[in-house]
């Protein structure tokens, strides 16, 4: 386990790393667009879930106009990610029930958001924190379970783990950072074969510290 010195420091450097404003897949901070890019982006890089969302949102901009599409329109817009057949479905069960159940408004209450069909914790956060605005969150996927882990700020096997343990080893300040530096980062430079040649933090990594030994 890191130090929160240390922690800091390798939050510093990513900041340094990443200036700019990071959206990821969000292409609107609008609660109902981002509840469903979110949806969208599970197993799916981040620029063919822009895409599949501008697709989606040019013909369906509203829960209720989602709620009336059929599976098979909605399919139609949004091929670009993985698994669409799914998600059309989950796209049109969330729009229903937010069109009959809360008027059409995305509700602003944590366990209603993961009463949603297939919103999990990872999806409520990044709601919260893009949409909402809150900063007592941290959107744990799998690239922050992946660089979390591998630099050694926490050791767990699931990213439920990951997040319960990000809270209490990264001061309240940073949370609404940890989601955007550390997925660029996973994107960028630690990635499944990473590039620790081109790493601003591997001397406070763990596993580039464990491959310079052997």
């Amino acid at each position: 386990m890191k130090s929160r010195k240390t922690v800091l420091k390798i939050i510093s450097l990513l900041k340094k790393e990443y200036p700019d404003e990071f959206n990821g897949s969000n292409i609107s901070e609008e609660p109902f667009k981002v509840l469903i890019g979110t949806v969208l982006s599970h197993q799916t890089r981040d620029e063919r879930t822009i895409m599949a969302s501008r697709n989606l949102f040019r013909k369906f901009d509203t829960p209720d106009r989602l709620a009336n599409a059929s599976v098979k329109e909605i399919r139609e817009c949004i091929r670009d990610v993985g698994m669409y057949n799914v998600k059309a479905k989950r796209i049109k069960e969330i729009s229903k029930l937010l069109t009959e159940k809360y008027g059409g408004k995305v509700p602003e209450n944590y366990e209603e958001i993961l009463s949603l069909p297939g919103v999990g914790r990872k999806t409520a956060n990044i709601l919260f924190t893009y949409a909402f605005g809150k900063k007592d969150y941290i959107a744990v996927d799998t690239h922050v379970h992946k660089v979390s882990n591998r630099i050694g700020i926490v050791n767990t096997k699931t990213p439920e783990k990951t997040e319960q343990m990000l809270y209490k080893v990264i001061p309240k300040r940073e949370w609404r950072y940890i989601n955007e530096l550390f997925v660029q980062h996973g994107q960028n430079i630690c990635k499944a074969r990473p590039l620790c040649d081109r790493c601003v933090i591997s001397r406070y990594c763990d596993y580039y510290t464990s491959k310079a030994r052997a």
